[in-house]
């Protein structure tokens, strides 16, 4: 499956940093994904696709 880079410069950072933090915090990706959303002032358009973006990247495991 291909999943499309958003263009919004702001997303591609909560993705890097959702990442990064997954890895270090162990913290749940809820809470994570919400944290961005507030850090990189998300929209809910925004919010929907790093929601749907994570789900996606953690199901194909």
């Amino acid at each position: 499956m291909v999943t499309v880079m958003p263009e919004s410069e702001r997303v591609q950072k909560a993705i890097k940093w959702i990442s990064a933090n997954l890895e270090e915090d162990g913290q749940p990706l809820p809470k994570l994904i919400e944290k961005a959303v507030f850090k990189f002032d998300l929209s809910p358009k925004d919010t929907e696709f790093l929601t749907n973006f994570f789900q996606e990247s953690h199901s194909s495991k």
